[in-house]
């Protein structure tokens, strides 16, 4: 009988592309000079798939190098950079990284590596400020995040790129591909794991075909976020966009909302307030409503399965991968109690919506 998941394989987007060899900080600033014009000292950042470097010049100025890992689609890595360049133009405002040409005029550069990779080279602005995990969070900060995700929403509606239908597992529409992965998690919690799977099956998966789909960033979670240092009821940055696609465009408030769960008796408090604020940017229909929180339900039974199937593929990178686990499961327990009913209805009211 044919594996009716072919999607899982080691090449596959769900592996996160497996780092490829490292490169130094002295290298990088060598890159930085020779195709930017740019002497600056570089410091490495945490990346899963990448291998981004934080430059700083001699004058203070800040950017980031971002050299792609070489398995991924030149495609996928090419729909970034004009996700990023048609934002910058459809919504001037919004705090996403802004692209640098080098200096030859390319926004992408193919530069070949001593390990005989050829990797795809980008310079982006430096987005300062405070992750959004590491400041107290607030009523204000997540309304204007969820304006924030709204607005980029919709700057993104009318872009349009070829590789911006490739199959990512992250994405919502393709959740229930995860049941042959389900084992990675621990017994005494799969039992749930496969519940909102079934619910996810039987409620969302058979309408989010007839939603809206447009690309989207698919991953505003608090790393993603950055908080002004100054003022932090405010978004200052939204970064790594190494999980857009095209999907149902609900489907990013979904994952948005996933992480603005509170482990508390009132779990979708401060998701809720979040969605009220996108909703007054970019509204949401009936049908979107319906299926939300099932979506985000279904969100936080992504992370909790494929952070612990790939924890135990790549143990060396353990801590990275499961930074989001451990708090996903405590809010899928929370949210696992909730009425669906319920709870779309007190969505729809915070929205006056009913």
């Amino acid at each position: 009988m044919p594996n009716p998941f072919p999607v899982i394989d080691a090449a596959h987007p769900i592996d996160g592309l497996r780092a490829a060899s490292a490169i130094s900080e002295t290298f990088a600033q060598k890159l930085a000079a020779e195709h930017y014009g740019l002497p600056a000292t570089a410091h490495r950042l945490d990346s899963e798939r990448d291998q981004n470097f934080r430059l700083t010049t001699l004058d203070g100025r800040e950017y980031v190098l971002k050299i792609a890992n070489p398995a991924e689609d030149r495609a996928v890595t090419n729909l970034q950079t004009k996700a990023l360049l048609h934002l910058a133009a459809a919504d001037p405002g919004l705090p996403v990284p802004r692209i640098f040409p080098a200096m030859n005029g390319a926004q992408e550069l193919a530069v070949p590596f001593d390990d005989g990779s050829t990797r795809v080279v980008r310079l982006l602005s430096y987005m300062a400020g405070i992750p959004m995990h590491a400041v107290e969070a607030s009523a204000t900060l997540r309304r204007d995040l969820g304006r924030c995700a709204a607005r980029l929403a919709k700057g993104l509606r009318n872009f349009r790129h070829a590789g911006a239908n490739h199959k990512l597992l992250w994405d919502l529409q393709h959740a229930a591909e995860l049941r042959p992965l389900v084992d990675a998690v621990p017994a005494d919690r799969r039992g749930l794991v496969e519940k909102c799977l079934d619910r996810f099956e039987a409620r969302a998966l058979p309408v989010l075909s007839s939603l809206h789909e447009q690309p989207v960033h698919n991953d505003l979670n608090p790393h993603n976020i950055v908080v002004d240092a100054a003022n932090n009821d405010c978004i200052s940055g939204i970064i790594d966009f190494g999980d857009l696609t095209s999907t149902a465009r609900v489907n990013d408030l979904a994952v948005t909302a996933a992480y603005q769960v509170a482990d508390s008796d009132d779990p979708l408090a401060p998701a809720r307030e979040l969605i009220a604020a996108y909703h007054a940017v970019t509204p949401l229909n009936a049908a979107e409503f319906d299926v939300l929180f099932d979506l985000i339900v279904t969100r936080m039974v992504m992370t909790v399965v494929i952070s612990s199937w790939r924890a135990t593929r790549y143990p060396e990178n353990r801590a990275y991968i499961l930074r989001n686990n451990q708090p996903a499961w405590a809010r899928l327990n929370r949210m696992a109690n909730l009425s669906p009913t319920e709870a779309m209805q007190q969505i729809r009211r915070a929205c006056n919506s009913e």
